[in-house]
């Protein structure tokens, strides 16, 4: 079984001329997969009924997830999705949405997307990581959850502006699947979403940021650091490397050499961990001069007994920064009141 959603356009056509039918009719296949939201190959209208059956026959499937749960914010702006995937596999998808800056424009709506279930990362502050790794997901399964939020916003006369890989998983420990699903996802002929509108989101994978930034893309690039010295990351990320601050500051270096995509380091805040002011001035020396940006999210309530810092503490963090030169905000969070925020998402239904 194939499903459609895998094919990139330029395979899509030799698919459709193998078939032997004119390359044209690949078009008539790719514009309802990303438009009009077919659920299955008899939805395709625009194709004969014979190439319909041909496809069937040949093992040719339209993938789909479907709805299981969903939560919304009390705002309205953020929705959790519970979905199950074309197998069952559940996977949470995040819709978050901030008001445009002209009257009556349309909401800039950006959707976390999962690239595996679970995650074997291990962060001890983070829910995912705590429920332990079960399986990558295919490219089309992380297509699935774009379109699925795709369709919704449709019907309210919006559209998906943001892409975020930044939901369940490592994507770079799904490379291959992952950077199948940014470029059927930013293909002109596929879902069309700009380059620089998405960005992947990594703990620190050292080698897939490295071929990460020879994939002639201008996709943005989030690591998380959390921690300004080794021994403090090591403590929150079990899987760190002896050496995986300076590693990482490297690697963002060569990113962005190689691609001049800005690199943004993330950075959870933790009360009593890693918020204090000693803290901050190590994390400021360490970033001095590096061009990056730093993106403060104070720590959401996960399963672990951690807490987030004051708001006084985080500004005083972000001011400490600031200061000494350090490109900085404190992330809005949105979300976090039904476990849709950084850190939260998992697959039992909560809310």
């Amino acid at each position: 079984m194939t499903d459609l959603y895998r094919l990139l356009p330029e395979e899509m056509e030799k698919m459709v001329t193998d078939m032997n039918h004119p390359r044209y009719r690949a078009d008539q296949i790719l514009y309802p997969l990303y438009y009009k939201f077919p659920k299955n190959i008899s939805d395709l209208k625009q194709l004969p009924i014979a190439m319909r059956d041909q496809l069937i026959a040949d093992g040719y499937t339209i993938g789909s997830a479907v709805e299981v749960h969903r939560v919304v914010s009390e705002d309205g702006d953020t929705t959790k999705l519970l979905l199950n995937l074309a197998d069952g596999t559940p996977v949470e998808t995040v819709l978050i949405q901030y008001p445009s800056s002209k009257i009556g424009g349309h909401p800039r709506s950006t959707i976390c997307v999962s690239t595996q279930v679970g995650c074997a990362m291990g962060c001890i502050f983070c829910a995912t990581g705590q429920m332990g790794f079960e399986r990558n997901l295919k490219a089309e399964e992380i297509v699935a959850q774009v379109i699925h939020f795709a369709n919704l916003l449709m019907q309210r006369g919006q559209h998906v502006t943001n892409l975020v890989f930044m939901g369940m998983g490592e994507p770079l420990a799904n490379y291959d699947e992952t950077i199948r699903a940014v470029r059927l996802l930013t293909h002109p002929r596929g879902f069309g979403i700009g380059q620089r509108n998405i960005t992947i989101s990594t703990i620190g994978i050292i080698s897939g940021i490295d071929r990460l930034a020879e994939e002639d893309l201008q996709i943005g690039l989030a690591i998380s650091l959390h921690a300004p010295n080794d021994m403090l990351r090591k403590r929150l990320v079990p899987t760190a490397g002896p050496h995986s601050v300076e590693d990482l500051i490297a690697a963002g270096k060569r990113y962005f050499k190689r691609t001049g995509r800005r690199v943004t380091f993330e950075y959870a805040l933790i009360e009593g961990v890693n918020d204090s002011a000693e803290i901050a001035k190590e994390l400021a020396l360490l970033l001095d001069g590096n061009g990056s940006h730093v993106n403060l999210i104070p720590i959401n309530p996960t399963a672990g007994n951690f807490q987030r810092p004051s708001r006084r503490n985080v500004l005083e963090f972000e001011r400490i920064l600031y200061n000494a030169g350090v490109n900085c905000t404190v992330r809005v969070e949105k979300g976090s009141e039904i476990s849709a925020a950084c850190g939260q998402l998992r697959t039992d239904i909560v809310g």
